[in-house]
């Protein structure tokens, strides 16, 4: 039965000290959702012997079907803490509330992970202990500690260790050693010195060791305690002889540090021996002796337990004696921060404007009394037809429930009205998984549900009561939206559907990209093949009622660069006239300084930065020079893509006042270059001269906008421009005989192979690649089909990579693509000569 009411659930929010915000992240298919079950289990809301096939938090039909976790789901438990169980200091008293984001494991849906680290402080980071640390255990890990998340990780599947590879002790701890030290690797390359050292250990009690489907688990302090209390030593130096070179002599009844005949170490004498015993014995049926050994431990079976056979029995013995909800549960209140600790050095990630303003201070303290900050990270469908909840956490102040908020969109710019809106909330809830409860009000440090928001806001958003408030900064997810399709309904009639549809599904997904293109096309951008199939049928299910529609071939979206370095003597430069004869713009094109766009990707480069610490930047580490890193004028496209303008000039009179003229002419020109009005992507547009009217009126918008686009294609041609194709990095991990398989179909599909090891202890091996996400449609099913089912591949998105030839050469095969991508487009075929844009001097 549920172990607690919503009344008790709500007092518990205002003890900010006792509350954990956590995620739940992983690879694919490591255990999120079934370990997720046995603390939903604890909180009485499933029951126990349910946990781990129940997987509560896949709310979606198609998820308990294809037995994977597509949406990241909220749920909020209660909890008390036994008194057997030291507490950190701050707390107020032994109940705790934990709400917990159960996210998916699959890449295409990695941007429902960023959702949910944006609103948690910690983040469980499970790993299966047989197949490792995995390429998406590395992303989710990354994403994490970028949003300065502490991480704590539970090995999990230990059940597989045991019955299905048969491990001998010694194997199965150089196993967990090898998965924590991997961890930790990834954890120090990518660790943020404000979160301070958050290496995982399991001495310190941050590593559990689990098995989701039986629900089972222990940490080394729960171990250290049991034997502490018989052997009546000190539970901090049993702790530590657990793990580690402490051997274990049995005839001497002694510790020693060295291996030696007859000792056996810490972990496999006093760990691992048991819980096989206890295995073996119900696996072979035993009952009389487990009960016997059972009672040693203090654990009565009852007549119906004693009716289980093998499996069922072992689950049931195991998750009487090592609960694994008492264990994640000690780790998580432990070892993961209060929103009181984690905002103090969290704030700076979070809010855009000033460090010492009001907004800034209430959330640096987590304040319930300062103004309203929300962040909106996503919005989930509400149970009638249509409308969405926004889902989101409160950083400051309290939310209730008919309190008039100002809304800001993600491109709303402080002082301005642009993306701004001022409503009342409707209601308040509490995500509760597949359920919404209903509550008075919310107070800062919680997760919350906002009705009534939908209509202003599209994916993510700021909610505050203070006008002079900035915007909470926007999520930046690993990955991007490269395949397309576009639909249109079968029946013309159906139309306003599908226009309705797709603004409900762009909604819906945090990444999703829904764009209308010029020739009438609706487009639906998305991360992969299977996020492209599971938005479709939630546009055609769920928002259009089951009217049918037509989807294209996937296509996916290129970019336009250039790799000519001209010489700005020579005659690489591109003049333009205005339209009245009277100006002249001089401007070049050339690549960026190797690896700039990408940091501008990453947003270590951006139009906010500080314009001396970024000019110090780029001459230090891209070697820029001093005087062109200080005169960039703009990014682009969208104001924060990876290409610059530039300005070059020396001494030119009213330069100033056509500024505004170019920069709004460079965002549409690299919005949609020359060759095939893809965005354009690491280029630097340099203006060299520029020669004006000395009249304003002859100078004006009308009359530089054109002549500046046409400026800027006219450099890209002569500057040699060239294609860019993305590509996915794939993991595939397979048995030895299927490995040469692998190599055929990657040859076939342009792909190389650039790294292949044998996982250790495993007869499995690992083995990685690039492929061109244009030749990855259909390749998983080709994969399988040439080796019997036994290759698993991870695509997820990598780099751009240069496509060989020059786009303009009818005799290169990239000539095709462009016409390709140029007749999709309603454009004429042939790429316009440079003579469209350059006038002759």
């Amino acid at each position: 039965m549920v172990n607690f009411t919503i009344d008790e659930l709500w007092h518990q929010m205002t003890k900010k000290h006792n509350i954990r915000n956590m995620s739940v992240i992983a690879h694919v298919d490591h255990g999120k959702s079934t370990l997720t079950d046995s603390l939903v289990a604890a909180a009485g809301i499933i029951a126990t012997e349910a946990a781990g096939d129940t997987r509560l938090t896949d709310t979606r039909p198609d998820e308990q079907e294809r037995c994977i976790t597509i949406k990241s789901t909220g749920i909020s438990l209660y909890f008390h803490i036994p008194a057997d169980v030291d507490l950190p200091k701050d707390s107020e008293g032994r109940d705790f509330l934990i709400n917990l984001i159960d996210s998916p494991g699959h890449v295409d849906f990695s941007s429902e992970v960023t959702a949910a680290l944006r609103v948690t402080d910690g983040a469980l980071v499970v790993v299966d202990c047989v197949e490792g640390v995995c390429v998406q255990t590395e992303t989710v890990l990354r994403q994490a500690l970028t949003e300065r998340i502490k991480p704590v990780l539970a090995i999990n599947k230990l059940d597989r260790a045991f019955l299905e590879l048969q491990l001998d002790a010694e194997d199965m701890y150089q196993n967990f050693l090898r998965v924590i030290e991997n961890a930790n690797v990834i954890i120090s390359t990518y660790q943020d010195e404000k979160l301070g050292d958050v290496q995982v250990s399991p001495e310190a009690g941050t590593v559990a060791f689990s098995a989701g489907l039986h629900g089972w688990a222990f940490t080394l302090p729960r171990m250290a305690r049991m034997y502490a209390k018989k052997l009546g030593i000190d539970v901090q130096k049993m702790t530590e002889r657990l793990w580690g070179n402490n051997y274990y002599d049995k005839a001497g009844k002694k510790w020693i540090k060295r291996e030696q005949a007859g000792a056996e170490r810490g972990f496999n004498e006093f760990v691992i021996k048991p819980i096989k015993k206890i295995i073996d014995l119900a696996m072979s049926d035993k009952v009389d002796d487990l009960d016997k050994l059972l009672q040693g431990l203090g654990i009565k079976l009852t007549s119906e337990d004693k009716q289980l056979r093998q499996k069922q029995l072992m689950k049931r013995v195991l998750q009487k004696w090592l609960p694994a909800d008492g264990a994640l549960l000690e780790m998580m209140v432990m070892h993961l921060p209060s929103p009181a600790v984690a905002q103090k050095y969290r704030v700076e990630n979070l809010y855009e404007g000033p460090m010492d303003d009001a907004a800034a201070t209430a959330i640096r303290n987590c304040d319930p009394n300062g103004p309203l900050m929300v962040y909106i990270s996503k919005m989930v469908p509400a149970t009638d037809k249509g409308r969405f909840v926004a889902f989101g956490r409160v950083f400051s102040g309290t939310v209730k429930t008919g309190m008039k908020v100002r809304i800001l969109g993600p491109n709303y710019e402080p002082g301005t009205k642009k993306d701004l809106f001022s409503k009342s909330i409707q209601r308040t809830l509490l995500m509760m998984g597949r359920k919404t409860e209903a509550v008075e009000s919310v107070p800062c440090g919680n997760t919350v549900g906002l009705v009534g928001l939908d209509q202003y806001l599209v994916k993510s958003g700021t909610i505050t009561d203070l006008e002079e408030a900035f915007p909470l900064k926007n999520m930046k997810y690993s990955v991007s939206p490269v395949v397309r399709v576009a639909v249109e309904p079968k029946n013309p009639s159906d139309l306003p559907k599908l226009v309705e549809g797709l603004k409900r599904l762009s909604k819906s997904d945090p990444l999703v990209e829904c764009i209308i293109e010029e020739s009438g096309e609706h487009i639906i951008a998305g991360a992969g093949e299977l996020h492209l199939e599971i938005c479709l049928k939630d546009l055609q299910e769920e928002y259009m009622n089951g009217a049918e529609i037509r989807v294209s071939q996937p296509v996916v979206s290129f970019r336009e660069t250039v790799v000519g370095r001209p010489n700005p003597e020579e005659t690489a430069v591109c003049l333009s006239k205005s339209p009245n004869k009277h100006n002249r713009l001089y401007v070049y094109a050339e690549p960026l300084p190797e690896g700039l766009a990408e940091a501008i990707e990453e947003g270590k480069v951006g139009p906010r930065d500080d314009p001396k610490q970024r000019a110090k930047l780029l001459r230090d580490e891209f070697g820029m020079e001093e005087d062109a890193a200080r005169k960039i004028w703009a990014f682009g496209p969208e104001t924060t893509g990876p290409n610059l303008l530039m300005d070059r000039t020396k001494a030119v009179q009213y330069l100033n006042e056509i500024k505004d003229s170019c920069i709004a002419a460079f965002q549409h020109a690299t919005k949609e270059g020359a060759i095939c009005e893809e965005n354009m992507r690491n280029i630097s547009f340099n203006f060299l001269d520029v020669t004006l009217h000395s009249d304003a009126i002859h100078r004006g918008g009308g009359q530089i906008i054109p002549t500046a686009r046409r400026c800027y294609y006219g450099a890209q041609l002569m500057a040699e421009p060239r294609l860019l194709e993305p590509v996915y990095l794939v993991e595939i991990q397979c048995p030895e005989q299927a490995v040469g398989a692998i190599y055929g179909v990657l040859n076939r599909k342009r792909g190389h192979v650039f790294e292949e090891a044998q996982r250790p202890g495993t007869p499995l091996f690992n083995v990685k690649a690039y492929l061109p996400v244009s030749e990855s449609f259909g390749f998983t099913a080709d994969l399988r089909s040439a080796t019997s089912g036994q290759a698993f591949p991870q695509c997820v998105f990598d780099h751009w990579q240069l496509v060989n030839g020059d786009p303009r050469d009818p005799a290169e095969k990239v000539s095709e693509i462009v016409k390709g991508i140029r007749k999709r487009k309603g454009l004429k075929e042939e790429i316009p000569g440079i003579d469209n844009y350059y006038d002759k001097l």
